[in-house]
């Protein structure tokens, strides 16, 4: 048994190949024969009844064109004659049934005997009597023991107003040879046709089946690597260019996803990198400020009181690098965001003398018009503003530097504006201003104290309010960084269309 379930899956591929192609003409054709065989049935049906019916309108012209009175003479014994060559058929038998009921044999050509001429109801001979010479012919098959029988009835009228009903009885056997003539001319045609279909099919279907088939060369080519191919539009039938249209797109969402996954890696590994290097300075630092005292510098109190400060500067500079990863953490999870309905001006006036504090002798112009009340965090929107003016200071001359932090209105919410007049931001690096790490002159932001995190802290912050935070630089003119706080209806739509 398992032998055979093993010899059974083996053969079964060979006889019902998997291939569409296949598949497709061995159903068209499977539908094409059911729909032949259907119509041979049919016809077949038909040809039966149409032969038996044309059969009994031959008898019954034949039964027509002989007078009544002639039926009734043949009836009385003694009379018949040579006429019975000019009335009755070969190979039939023929008989006649008067008013009163009297059954007389006229022939028996074709039966054994009298006794084996076929007899029908009553009911029968009566609706023959009463049927009209123009109405169709009654007939009925009957089967006797010499095989099928065609009975035709048919009534008759003499001039003197009797008569009766004719009946003609002949065997089925020429009809059916006629009929089954017909069944095989109709089979040999049903076979014709399904094997020039098969014929027709084949190119038809393979030619229908090429675009698809170029898909299947394209997706392979792309399983290769390539995702940057597409399947061909339009490729041929509608329903390939649906599937071709359909694939494309999601070609394209794997490859954005493949490339944004790709991009996020880098981003990470650059991450990784840069935040190595920004705790390893410091670390170093330290570590040689402790080897320099374990070697005996402690002992001297001007080395001792230098080695400390230094360290504690790196430890804070760490300490706040540390407290900068976090926070990058928590906006990346959307996380610690208390948004409360209230204005932006009074929010940035709070901070002027934070900000003079900061500038030193760098002038600071404070231009806060009165906006609608925002869902804002106060303490978020304080840190975005510092970010930026922190920024601003370390890119500005510390006597001629002039700084303006400005809120103004606007139709979708308010804007947060924090000029300067320093050197500018040349284009090449204004679109990965954002990116954590990046900075423009390394030396120059280390001298600071930064670490490249400031304006990516300032962006994830602004998204966490659905806000967006773009740039403004030109050479030698100064940069602006402008916020966007949204009001609550429109805050989802701008961050889409920020992440967009």
């Amino acid at each position: 048994m398992t032998r055979l379930a093993s010899w059974l899956r083996g053969v079964r591929p060979i006889l019902f190949p998997r291939s569409l192609r296949y598949q497709l003409v061995s159903r068209l054709l499977l539908i094409l024969a059911g729909l032949l065989l259907v119509i041979g049935l049919t016809q077949y049906l038909f040809m039966e009844r149409f032969i038996y019916q044309n059969r009994a309108a031959a008898i019954q012209r034949q039964v027509l064109s002989v007078p009544g009175e002639f039926w009734e003479r043949l009836t009385d014994s003694g009379r018949r004659g040579p006429a019975e060559s000019f009335v009755f058929f070969p190979s039939s038998s023929v008989a006649y049934l008067n008013k009163q009921g009297g059954f007389t044999v006229l022939t028996t050509n074709g039966a054994e005997s009298e006794s084996s001429v076929p007899r029908l109801s009553a009911d029968d001979y009566r609706l023959a009597a009463e049927r009209l010479r123009r109405d169709k012919p009654l007939y009925r098959i009957v089967r006797g023991a010499s095989g099928n029988q065609l009975v035709v009835l048919q009534a008759v009228r003499s001039f003197q107003g009797s008569g009766g009903v004719v009946q003609v009885a002949t065997g089925t056997s020429p009809l059916k040879a006629e009929l089954y003539r017909q069944l095989r001319l109709y089979s040999a045609l049903a076979f014709a046709a399904l094997l020039g279909a098969l014929l027709l099919f084949l190119p038809a279907i393979r030619q229908t089946l090429t675009p698809l088939s170029r898909m299947v060369e394209t997706v392979e080519r792309i399983d290769s690597g390539k995702l940057n191919e597409r399947l061909p539009e339009p490729a041929g039938p509608a329903e390939i260019d649906r599937l071709s249209h359909s694939f494309n797109r999601m070609l394209e969402r794997l490859e954005r996803s493949f490339r944004a996954e790709q991009e996020g890696q880098e981003r990470m590994r650059r991450f990784v990198s840069d935040a190595s290097h920004e705790l390893r300075t410091p670390l170093t630092s330290i570590h040689g400020f402790l080897e320099v005292l374990l070697r005996g510098a402690a002992a001297d109190p001007e080395q001792l009181d230098k080695a400390l400060r230094s360290m504690h500067g790196e430890s804070t500079r760490i300490n706040k690098l540390v407290q900068d990863l976090l926070l990058l953490a928590k906006t990346d999870r959307a996380l610690g965001a208390q948004l409360v309905p209230t204005q932006l001006g009074p929010i940035l006036g709070e901070m002027e003398p934070q900000f003079k504090l900061l500038a030193g002798n760098r002038r600071i112009r404070l231009i806060l018009s009165e906006t609608a009340e925002l869902p804002l965090d106060a303490d978020k929107v304080k840190q975005i503003a510092l970010n930026l003016f922190q920024n601003a200071v370390q890119h500005t001359d510390p006597s001629d530097g002039i700084i303006t932090v400005s809120a103004k209105p606007r139709p979708d919410g308010a804007e947060l504006t924090v000029a300067d007049n320093g050197p500018g931001i040349a284009p090449e690096h204004l679109s990965r201003l954002f990116e954590r790490f990046y900075r423009i002159d390394d030396s120059r932001a280390r001298k600071h104290g930064g670490a490249g995190l400031g304006l990516s802290i300032s962006r994830s912050l602004a998204e966490l309010h659905g806000g967006s935070i773009r740039v403004e630089s030109r050479i030698g003119e100064g940069s602006s960084f402008i916020v966007l706080f949204p009001y609550a209806d429109n805050a989802g739509d701008t961050a889409d269309a920020d992440n967009a």
